[in-house]
C-alpha cells in the first residue's frame, strides 16, 4: 500500500466546530495509523493558503460540519483549486444542507417525510402550534437550535430564536422509533437505533455526552424494516448524487411508515458518532474505514 499525503480540514467557524475538531482528529489518527501522512488545516477566517497545498497532497478530507463545512462553499473552493476531496460535490452539498430543498426532493421521489412549512416570526402564529411539532433551522446540523414540542400546552420555545434565523422549518412531530442509516461507497451500513435518555430528547447535548443509547443492530426494529430503511437510504444517496459517505436520519412512525428526517453529507466521525458505530458493526476498524474512504476518493475501488 502506498503512503498518501492527505490534507484534513477541521474546525471552522460554525457552531459545530468543536465536533468537527473531534471528528477530524479521529480521522487524522486513523489515517496516520493506516500509514499515511496527514497535514491538519484549521480554517478559521479564510482559506487563503489552501491553494498552496495543491502540489503537496494527494487529496483533501474536509471533515467540517455545519455552515461553511457542509453547505457547498468549501466544496466549491476545493473544486476551484482542482483538489480531489472526500464527500459530496458542491451542488449536492448545497441541496442537502438546506432542509427545505431536501424535503422538496423527497416529495418528488414520493418518500414520506413529516409535514412541514417555512415560518418566520409572524407566520409562526398561523402554524398548528396546538399539536406536537418540531422547530429547527433550515440550514444547520447537530440539532442546534432545534426545539421538540411534545406537549404544546406545557412547552414552548424562545421567540428570540427568530433573531438568529429569519426563517425556520416547522415540522409535525412524528412519534416512533428513531433510526439512522449510513452509506459507505454506495452501500448501506447496518441500521442504528437511537434511544435518548428517559424523558429527554436526542438533542445536541445528548448526541455527544454518551447518555443516549445507540443500538447496532437495533432491538426494537424488525429485520424487514431494517432492510427497507437501508434500501431507502441507498435510493436517496444515489438520487441526490451523494459521494463516498452519508447518513440518513429516519423515524418509524406508529403507522409503521418510515419518515425521512434529515440527510448528512459529512456525518460526525467522533468516537461518539453514529456512523463509526455502524462501520464497526459492519466489521471494519477505523483504520480500514478511512482507507476505504481514501480509496473511494482516489478511485482505487
Amino acid at each position: 500500500m502506498l503512503s498518501m499525503n492527505v490534507l484534513v480540514l477541521l474546525g471552522g467557524n460554525s457552531p459545530e466546530s468543536d465536533v468537527s475538531i473531534r471528528s477530524g482528529k479521529a480521522v487524522s489518527a486513523a489515517l496516520q495509523s493506516a500509514g499515511h501522512t496527514v497535514i491538519e488545516y484549521y480554517p478559521t477566517d479564510d482559506y487563503q493558503s489552501l491553494g498552496s497545498y495543491k502540489d503537496k497532497v494527494d487529496c483533501v478530507f474536509p471533515i467540517l460540519h455545519g455552515i461553511g463545512g457542509e453547505d457547498g462553499s468549501v466544496q466549491a473552493l476545493l473544486e476551484e483549486h482542482g483538489f480531489k476531496y472526500l464527500g459530496s460535490d458542491a451542488e449536492t452539498s448545497k441541496l442537502c444542507f438546506n432542509k427545505a430543498l431536501f424535503k422538496q426532493e423527497l416529495e418528488k421521489l414520493g418518500i414520506d417525510t413529516p409535514k412541514w412549512q417555512i415560518v418566520n416570526s409572524d407566520s409562526i402564529k398561523d402554524a398548528p402550534t396546538n399539536k406536537p411539532f418540531v422547530l429547527k433551522p433550515i440550514s444547520n446540523g447537530s440539532a442546534i437550535d432545534t426545539y421538540i414540542i411534545r406537549n404544546p400546552e406545557q412547552q414552548t420555545f424562545p421567540m428570540d430564536v427568530f433573531n438568529r434565523y429569519d426563517e425556520m422549518l416547522f415540522e409535525e412531530l412524528i412519534e416512533g422509533d428513531e433510526i439512522t442509516v449510513g452509506i459507505l461507497g454506495s452501500d448501506a451500513l447496518p441500521v442504528v437505533e437511537i434511544i435518548p435518555p428517559e424523558g429527554e430528547e436526542f438533542d445536541y447535548e445528548n448526541k455527544y455526552n454518551g447518555k443516549t443509547t445507540e443500538l447496532c443492530p437495533p432491538k426494537n426494529v424488525s429485520g424487514d424494516k431494517q432492510i427497507e430503511a437501508q434500501k431507502l437510504t441507498e435510493k436517496i444517496h444515489k438520487t441526490v448524487n451523494a459521494r463516498h459517505l452519508s447518513r440518513t436520519d429516519m423515524i418509524i412512525g406508529k403507522d409503521k411508515k418510515i419518515y425521512v428526517l434529515d440527510f448528512n453529507t459529512m456525518p460526525g466521525l467522533t468516537d461518539q458518532s453514529l456512523l463509526p458505530k455502524a462501520v464497526e458493526q459492519s466489521g471494519l476498524s477505523m483504520e480500514q474505514f478511512v482507507q476505504k474512504l481514501l480509496d473511494l476518493v482516489l478511485k482505487k475501488s
